[in-house]
């Protein structure tokens, strides 16, 4: 079997998010979560531009886009940006609706057909009209979003009532950004746990991303498709989710991250809720064989 993204290169910047929220304002799509009013870090026009910029120089990457569709809005209005950046030409067309597990390709039949980027959307997708932006929970399933529990459970959550056998046939997502509750203005807001990223973060140890990746290997007989996180330049030790990530891949890493930042500290917390109330978000995606 063979899905077959592998971590996306270092050089990427905590901007190119790659599990992102859109929202429509004004008939242009922002990359906000929730309101637009406590967070928004630009169009999703200018964003599939960068991204289409960094797959011309980078011809042997596979990328994975999971849009949230925040409006509900419908699948055709993603069109145009996909259009206009470009990014539509590396955009990959499934065969069948949906796809199974044993359905998707190798690595290299993305890359050498330049078909590098599988686009999925959270809510309102219509293959049958835009076949090429994928429906994600006929597809994909996820673990508890948003989770608060330090031990992670590699349970199903989304899509409601999917059943244990049917997961087995589809892709899966780990979410393991740590959240917690705060009270703010007056109101109790879910924000990232900076506190806890040298723990979660890691590649071991109780609450880390490693032994996630392995409990849920454990129970579904292979490790996520993708591990969702938060601060992914942060951790125990430079670059250590893609090494926790290629780990899970059976293979070496050998990279270096994203300039690290200093560990956190309690008050980084607090601090961000003046100046990103919310994660930025990167999908390790996770490769079950490498078959080149």
């Amino acid at each position: 079997m063979q899905w077959l993204f592998g971590v996306l290169r270092a050089e990427i910047q905590q901007y190119y998010k790659f599990q992102f929220q859109t929202h429509l304002v004004d008939g242009t799509f922002r990359l906000c979560h929730s309101s637009c009013d406590l967070l928004d870090v630009g169009t999703l026009d200018d964003y599939f531009v960068n991204v289409t910029e960094w797959l011309r120089e980078n011809p042997y990457d596979v990328l994975t886009i999971l849009l949230g569709n925040g409006n509900f809005a419908a699948a055709t209005e993603f069109i145009a940006p996909l259009k206009k950046s470009g990014l539509l030409d590396y955009v990959y067309t499934p065969p069948k609706i949906p796809m199974a597990l044993d359905d998707w390709p190798t690595l290299s039949h993305f890359i050498l057909t330049g078909k590098r980027v599988v686009v999925f959307l959270n809510y309102e997708a219509n293959q049958t009209e835009v076949p090429y932006i994928l429906d994600q929970f006929s597809q994909m399933w996820e673990t508890p979003f948003s989770p608060t529990d330090l031990s992670f459970p590699c349970d199903i959550q989304r899509p409601p009532g999917l059943s244990e056998a049917a997961a087995k046939d589809r892709l899966y997502l780990a979410s393991h950004n740590l959240n917690t509750m705060l009270s703010f203005a007056g109101q109790s807001l879910l924000v990232p746990n900076t506190v806890l990223l040298n723990e979660t973060n890691a590649v071991e140890g109780f609450g880390s991303v490693g032994k996630a990746g392995i409990d849920c290997a454990d129970k579904w007989e292979r490790p996520p498709n993708f591990i969702l996180v938060d601060h992914y330049n942060m951790g125990p030790v430079n670059g250590s989710v893609f090494q926790a990530a290629a780990i899970l891949n059976n293979v070496t890493y050998n990279g270096k991250c994203c300039g690290r930042l200093k560990s956190a500290s309690p008050s980084k917390l607090f601090s961000q809720l003046s100046n990103q109330v919310w994660p930025v978000y990167l999908v390790v995606a996770m490769m079950v064989t490498a078959m080149l």
